[in-house]
């Protein structure tokens, strides 16, 4: 595996030649003006400042009210970096006829929309949002629901990038001000100006979109992650979004699926192995220094192969020898190999993940930064409940 970051191990499926239309696009995309790639620099501006949020800062409890791309980000930089965070987060980001976790603490909610006017974060709010409540609303400035809503009920409000979408959004406010309030600095998950200057870092990104496109063109549409570390699960999910929502246009598209293992070696690999072949594969392990070890005492001698070993290095086992079956029955991967998890190992799998998926769009010929069809689901449901 080749080191393209000092937090980040990676091996591309297969070598590539050197593809100068997808550099020379890349180039032209990272200098030419463009509000999303501007949200992954360090000189981006958020529009709220740290000094307008201070006074949330001492709170212990958060609920972030958001669908997709609102919340699966912040959801994501939480789940990843819990181990250095202190304070308690509660996500909903999906409509569910009984909440469980219906807040009783005091909490500071922070409700997130980019149009404003989002059915699902309408009604979650109203059943979260009691009176006397300290509220955020992160919102393009618009004539829409949830700005007239925050400013009948007084709260602060943070405007929302009008050309920043909420998958891309990450790294923009939507993101930032989460982790900010979580007790992380925005600044070390910006990590763009400093891959663009990583060499190793880009020839990686354009091999692997490559790779990706062949794969492509031999109709293996499935792109799955084997994620091996239970902290990533949310990371996954903003990637499914990214992904499918991006490119899922014309009759083209990639499907993200996400397999959790080693648990899904004893549901689903076998169909992975001997099935049918039209998926391709991603590898995600995060080095756990501190992970449990086994207990020598326990282990009967029929398994004395465990003994002296950490749960990690036990994941790591199973991660190798997964692929090296995969290697030997021919099946496509790549692997990704996180030797230093904080902001920056983060912020750099943003960057890679987002720029994978915009070069993707260029190659497949659809707009990687709309989502139309699913205003059709919007306008139907508004309908059903009119009539």
């Amino acid at each position: 595996m080749k080191k393209i970051t000092s937090g980040i191990k990676f091996k591309n499926f297969f070598p590539q030649k050197k593809n100068l239309y997808l550099t020379n696009y890349l180039t032209k995309l990272i200098n030419q003006p463009n509000e999303v790639i501007n949200s992954l620099k360090k000189d981006y501006k958020d529009s709220y400042s740290s000094k307008e949020i201070k006074k949330f800062k001492s709170m212990e409890l958060f609920n972030v009210i958001g669908m997709g791309g609102s919340s699966l980000g912040a959801h994501a930089i939480y789940s990843f970096l819990n181990k250095n965070i202190r304070k308690k987060f509660l996500f909903y980001k999906n409509l569910q006829s009984n909440f469980k976790n219906k807040k009783s603490k005091k909490a500071i909610n922070l409700i997130i929309s980019k149009s404003g006017n989002t059915d699902e974060t309408i009604v979650n709010s109203n059943v979260l949002i009691q009176k006397k409540d300290k509220n955020i609303f992160i919102t393009e400035n618009s004539n829409n629901y949830l700005r007239a809503l925050a400013a009948k009920l007084k709260s602060e409000i943070i405007d929302h990038n009008n050309y920043i979408g909420g998958r891309y959004s990450v790294l923009s406010e939507v993101g930032m001000l989460p982790a900010e309030l979580m007790g992380l600095n925005p600044k070390n998950f910006r990590q763009l100006n400093s891959l663009i200057k990583n060499k190793v870092f880009l020839e990686n990104l354009i091999n692997n979109v490559s790779a990706i496109h062949k794969l492509y063109k031999r109709k293996k549409y499935n792109s799955i992650i084997l994620n091996y570390d239970e902290s990533s699960k949310d990371l996954f999910e903003w990637y499914r979004q990214l992904v499918a929502e991006s490119l899922g246009k014309k009759g083209k598209g990639i499907l993200p699926i996400i397999s959790n293992v080693p648990k899904d070696n004893h549901s689903v690999m076998q169909l992975f192995l001997d099935g049918f072949k039209n998926n391709f594969f991603t590898f995600f392990f995060v080095k756990n220094s501190s992970s449990l070890r086994i207990n020598n005492t326990s282990i009967l001698t029929a398994k004395k192969y465990l003994k002296n070993k950490s749960l990690e290095q036990i994941i790591f086992a199973q991660k190798n020898a997964t692929e090296k079956v995969f290697y030997t029955k021919q099946i496509s991967f790549r692997s990704f190999e996180i030797i230093q998890k904080n902001e920056k190992s983060l912020g750099e799998l943003f960057c890679f993940f987002i720029l994978e998926t915009i070069l993707l769009g260029k190659l497949l010929k659809v707009n990687p930064y709309d989502q139309p069809s699913v205003e059709l689901i919007k306008k139907e449901t508004k309908k059903n409940l009119i009539f």
